[in-house]
């Protein structure tokens, strides 16, 4: 597939899809204390949107405020800036993120929008790096951002860099986002998390017969969250994503998915995604 010719001059809008977590079952623990997973991600025809267009200068600037995260340590910047250090690059860039995926949610929004500057950048400034070397990079930025740059619905192990793609069926998702900001760390230090989940094989792989390892220590510690999995759940099958707070439920058609999400709670935030085989910049980089 020949790539698309990318005007330098002008500003370049990509998207940067959601994830949810499948499963998540945690199965040890390294001595440097991070913990082993296993996983499934999909990715979801919703999410952010990153505006890029580049500069000759060398400068990295963000040019959308984002609450609470201050410009240097937003991962945007911090990938624009490690591409740079890994390519040699001369080149800089201006980064603007229209924002929807919700922060402290599981749907990986940080580590996606960081994903979409890698590809887009390398694209932009003539890098022309591998996909595993943008792997590289990404995974000292984030756990997730590895999984965004490989591109595709994905079976995961170690600390959620080691994938292998993975077959689903196709689904609507009904999403639920709880009006709370989950911290990750929080849940991965919580002494009630089960750390020792027996190690799935991956062919006999069934979302309905796994479980999110840290669900009942999220709806133990936030009410909102276990009320909202409870409404959900009436539909049949219903689970979190990554470390919370944001719930899914998958179902096999549009309408029957949009009808349950109008039946929600007034003042919810609820919305419909489709799920995503490939990530739509997953052909902007060779292999």
């Amino acid at each position: 597939m020949s790539l698309p010719d990318l005007d330098p001059t002008r500003p370049l809008c990509v998207p940067a899809p959601a994830k949810i977590n499948l499963f998540l079952h945690i199965v040890g623990r390294r001595p440097d204390g991070y913990h082993l997973l296993q996983t499934a991600f999909r990715l979801l025809d919703w999410g952010d949107e990153i505006t890029l267009r580049r500069r000759d200068d060398g400068l990295i600037l963000r040019t959308t405020d984002v609450p609470g995260v201050p410009a240097a340590s937003d991962l945007v910047v911090r990938a624009a800036r490690a591409l740079q250090a890994a390519s040699g690059s001369a080149f800089g860039a201006e980064i603007g993120v229209t924002k929807r995926i919700p922060m402290g949610g599981g749907l990986g929004g940080g580590s996606s929008d960081a994903a979409s500057v890698l590809l887009a950048l390398n694209r932009l400034w003539g890098c022309g790096l591998s996909r595993r070397a943008l792997q590289e990079i990404g995974l000292k930025l984030g756990a997730d951002v590895p999984f965004f740059v490989f591109g595709e619905t994905a079976f995961a192990e170690g600390v959620g860099e080691a994938l292998r793609p993975l077959a689903v069926p196709p689904a609507w998702y009904v999403m639920v986002a709880p009006p709370v900001s989950v911290p990750t760390a929080e849940i991965f230090s919580a002494k009630e998390l089960t750390r020792d989940t027996e190690i799935l094989i991956m062919r006999a792989f069934a979302a309905h017969n796994t479980r999110n390892d840290m669900q009942a220590v999220v709806c133990m510690k936030y009410s909102e969250v276990a009320e909202a999995l409870k409404w959900l759940s009436q539909y049949g099958y219903a689970r979190m994503s990554g470390s919370g707070a944001c719930l899914f439920a998958p179902f096999d058609s549009e309408a029957e998915a949009l009808k349950v999400a109008a039946s929600a709670p007034s003042g919810w935030k609820v919305w419909v995604a489709q799920g995503l085989d490939r990530h739509p910049l997953k052909d902007w980089i060779a292999e």
